[in-house]
């Protein structure tokens, strides 16, 4: 695989999001695996060029265990048990022995605006860790704590995953 997705989701909103953002980048390289946070390897494949990382942004930054089981219960599914997220499979990862290109995004609420972004802080980790960040963090909203997506922001983030092809050695820019 050339590039990875993996994120995290509490309420179904960010893994919507990444659905959307690996569509993009499929549509322009098929080498592309979405992964939840649960199944996602602490050292990447050799063939990875392209790390995209996304997470709801809870508590101001990426979620902690006990931001998850509020989330869970909110939710309604507080007995599926303790989870992993973002943050601690961040801390487990490899740094990579070559060149790895990353990109970070998150959900969170528009209204009120509320500071704090799980993006910004899985792209510092990401950096302090090796991985080169060429692209900002990107953000897409939601209308509520539970969501739903603000309208346009799948459409949106597939137009995202298919400009994070040109960060992969040999990608396309968009529109090309």
């Amino acid at each position: 695989m050339r590039a990875l997705l993996v994120y995290e989701s509490s309420f179904g909103n960010t893994a919507r999001v990444a659905g959307a953002v690996w569509e993009g980048m499929f549509s322009e390289v098929q080498d592309v695996s979405l992964l939840e946070v649960g199944a996602a390897p602490t050292r990447l494949p050799d063939e990875v060029e392209l790390l995209v990382v996304g997470a709801p942004t809870q508590a101001f930054g990426m979620s902690r265990p006990v931001t998850r089981a509020d989330a869970q219960v909110q939710a309604g599914t507080a007995d599926r048990g303790p989870t992993i997220g973002v943050r601690e499979w961040l801390a487990t990862l490899e740094r990579p022995g070559r060149p790895v290109r990353a990109a970070t995004f998150d959900t969170r609420v528009r209204t009120p605006h509320l500071p704090g972004s799980a993006a910004a802080g899985a792209s510092r980790v990401l950096r302090r860790t090796g991985f080169d960040i060429p692209t900002d963090p990107e953000t897409f909203w939601v209308l509520g704590v539970k969501g739903p997506l603000r309208d346009g922001e799948l459409e949106r983030a597939r137009s995202w995953g298919v400009s994070l092809m040109s960060l992969v050695p040999g990608g396309r820019p968009p529109g090309s």
